[in-house]
């Protein structure tokens, strides 16, 4: 048991090293290094939760062509993310540069977490505040006698 779930693990965690087809690869191995190494800082807009080294996506592996050509046409690492973000933008970095325009990327998650502990604050500090319920006022002498009324007749056969 223990080595079908070894053997299940190990092709599990293999399946993205297979993204890269060997058609995609180039021949220069200085080369393709570089474009091993801006494929995985480039997200798959497909998945988005994978870079597009990681990724089988159809989108992915045309992106990695795209960064392939631009790195044999002699660009450099940062002119080719350069070029693949003024096609796509921020969003296919997978960590995108901090400005104004990405802050609700980067400061949002904590922005929502600090917002719901203040909500928590606020929640159980009216909980605690809140006054015991009061019980109800006593019977007036004329809610007493209709009660007593209704009584005695509910006891009659």
């Amino acid at each position: 048991m223990r080595a079908l779930f070894a053997a299940l693990l190990l092709a599990f965690s293999l399946g993205p090293a297979f993204a890269v087809e060997p058609e995609e690869m180039l021949d220069d191995p200085a080369l393709e290094a570089r474009a091993r190494e801006i494929s995985k800082e480039l997200r798959c807009l497909v998945c988005q939760n994978q870079s597009i080294d990681d990724s089988n996506a159809g989108l992915a592996r045309d992106l990695r062509v795209l960064v392939r050509e631009r790195l044999t046409a002699g660009d450099s690492n940062e002119d080719a993310l350069s070029y693949i973000v003024a096609r796509y933008g921020d969003f296919v970095l997978l960590r995108p540069p901090v400005s104004p325009r990405t802050y609700a990327l980067w400061f949002g998650p904590a922005l929502l977490f600090v917002i719901a502990g203040l909500g928590l604050v606020v929640f159980y500090r009216r909980r605690q505040a809140a006054p015991a319920e009061t019980p109800p006022p006593p019977l007036t002498e004329e809610e007493r006698a209709r009660l007593e009324t209704l009584m005695d007749e509910d006891r009659k056969p």
